[in-house]
């Protein structure tokens, strides 16, 4: 797709959303919106080698959403990428639903992993690269994390693992757009220079506009191409809730669901930005 496509299909990947949300009553479409480009990129922008029709195929790339309460982000994501018809989206967080609140790998397509418990991603990553290179099997593993989320212990000890074990294969993309439920990342409990610490950990580290789709195609193409043992941290600046001014860089709508109304004026936004 050229950059034109690409900003259409994040644009329809925010339509629904902030559709699905609202219908669900709730749901998180502040940290769903600010990675709605990089999973653009990484599905539409021929980054990724995946097959819709064979999850599970062999030499696929495999990607985690770490942060897996922006499960509506990778929901519309997969839908639009043929992983599941997409007027499923309407079932979010109902009964019965395959699309449940964080992602579910025993009931979805194209979910590799169920995520939520928010730490734990990073770990998973290392896990699958390492275990990719124990058994010849092509791929990189890419992942996306909250900047919250890097507040947890556990993020650190992955990161020892990864750079210690080389993986090369492994790109971590942190959605920085600096808001938590509780506030801004630095008053809650400031992580510091997130590209320097990843640094000091042992890892490359590139840093890009989040919702430039074209430059985050270019860095994470380019990282494929390369033969690497150390692995990525992508510090990728974002807004929470980008696209939606009423939502963006708004803390409170971290979490909360848009009424009818607003859904129709976050629509009619995106629209217009989209002439």
């Amino acid at each position: 797709m050229d950059t034109a496509a690409l900003q259409a299909k994040a644009t329809d990947i925010r339509r629904d959303i902030l559709t699905m949300i609202t219908e669900a009553g709730s749901g998180h479409p502040g940290g769903s919106l600010s990675c709605a480009d990089i999973l653009t990129a990484l599905y539409f922008g021929g980054v990724m080698n995946y097959d819709a029709n064979d999850p599970k195929m062999v030499g696929r790339d495999r990607f985690i959403l770490a942060k897996g309460h922006a499960a509506p982000a990778l929901y519309a994501t997969l839908a639009e990428a043929g992983y599941f018809p997409k007027e499923e989206i309407h079932t979010l967080r109902k009964l019965g639903t395959r699309l449940q609140g964080h992602p579910d790998s025993n009931l979805l397509p194209g979910v590799e992993v169920s995520t939520g418990s928010l730490g734990q991603g990073l770990s998973v990553a290392c896990g699958l690269a390492a275990g990719l290179r124990l058994t010849g099997e092509d791929g990189f593993v890419f992942t996306v994390l909250g900047d919250g989320e890097c507040e947890e212990g556990q993020v650190w000890e992955a990161a020892m693992f990864g750079a210690h074990k080389a993986l090369g294969r492994l790109v971590a993309i942190i959605d920085n757009n600096e808001l938590q439920i509780d506030g801004c990342i630095h008053d809650v409990c400031d992580p510091g220079d997130l590209g320097e610490k990843f640094a000091a950990f042992g890892w490359d580290v590139q840093r890009v506009d989040g919702h430039d789709i074209e430059a985050l195609v270019e860095v994470l193409s380019a990282r494929k191409a390369q033969e690497n043992d150390r692995p990525l941290a992508l510090i990728a600046k974002t807004v929470k809730g980008k696209g939606v001014s009423f939502m963006e860089n708004e803390a409170g709508w971290h979490g909360k669901a848009p009424k009818p109304e607003e859904l129709e004026a976050a629509l009619a936004e995106l629209a217009a930005a989209a002439e």
